[in-house]
């Protein structure tokens, strides 16, 4: 077993929430195959009923008599989906651009960076109304929205690894041989930065979920019939004396998501961080 998995192993707070964000995973992907009832069927004899283990209501119903389970699933997989693409694009940018930046140095990095300041100054709240306004709010606007700023940390963090790297005796090696940087940046930096954009990622992932149910508790995330979990955290907390279970439900499946996301990003810090071990 590599010494890096056996380290993981070691932390059990990760290694639990690795198992239960897989049963999370699996229940949002395929438990909706598996339901007799789907998020938009109305159940008209059964409208607002608390959770009960009768009637196939495990979640309860919401004012249409709609399944609450088969709509958390649903919208838990939305979530996840916005949460995996967004750290998809915001590592892949961000690996880009700050490994570019770090290698470069000189003025090409004080001008990437300065890009990079003058992007944090921007309202993104602002932003996604406007984008959301102008465009709809489509899934992959959502998606385009989130990941428009989130690259921003990644690059940072990116950055400041890459100006250490990039003094090591095997970039040196490489240099001397004629390589170019280009290919110096994606054959010896970037495979270097694995383990940093890899534990990054476990922190971009809940935040870029996060960010979605803020948008969606506003009302600028996705549209119905398409549901998420912040879409069902909004509708929940308007009804919250009358039916606490419609914000209860999703709210403890996104508030145990993140929690295990998190603790496996401690587990992965743990695991491939030589300054923890």
């Amino acid at each position: 077993m590599p010494p890096a998995l056996e380290r993981f192993m070691r932390h059990r707070a990760a290694l639990a929430s690795v198992v239960l964000l897989a049963f999370i995973s699996l229940a949002c992907f395929v438990g909706p195959l598996l339901l007799t009832n789907t998020p938009i069927d109305n159940d008209w004899g059964a409208m607002s009923v608390a959770p009960t283990l009768q009637g196939g209501h495990w979640f309860g119903t919401d004012e249409l008599g709609r399944d609450l389970l088969a709509r958390t699933l649903v919208g838990g997989r939305v979530s996840l989906e916005v949460g995996l693409l967004g750290t998809f694009v915001s590592a892949l940018v961000g690996v880009i651009y700050g490994a570019t930046s770090g290698f470069l140095g000189g003025r090409v990095d004080a001008v990437l960076m300065r890009i990079v300041d003058m992007m944090y100054a921007i309202p993104y709240m602002l932003i996604a109304i406007l984008m959301v306004t102008l465009f709809g709010r489509a899934f992959s606007l959502v998606v385009l929205t989130i990941s428009a700023f989130s690259w921003l940390d990644m690059a940072r963090v990116v950055r400041g690894q890459t100006l250490s790297l990039r003094s090591r005796e095997f970039v040196d090696a490489a240099r001397a041989i004629g390589v170019r940087p280009a290919a110096i940046i994606a054959q010896h930096i970037v495979p270097n930065l694995a383990g940093v954009v890899a534990i990054y990622a476990t922190i971009t992932v809940p935040n870029i979920i996060l960010t979605e149910s803020v948008l969606s508790f506003l009302g600028l995330g996705v549209q119905e019939p398409m549901t998420s979990w912040g879409v069902l955290i909004q509708d929940g907390a308007q009804k919250l004396e009358a039916m606490p279970w419609l914000l209860l439900c999703p709210a403890v499946l996104l508030c145990t998501t993140l929690y295990c996301v998190n603790f496996v990003g401690d587990g992965l810090r743990d695991a491939l961080d030589p300054k923890e071990r």
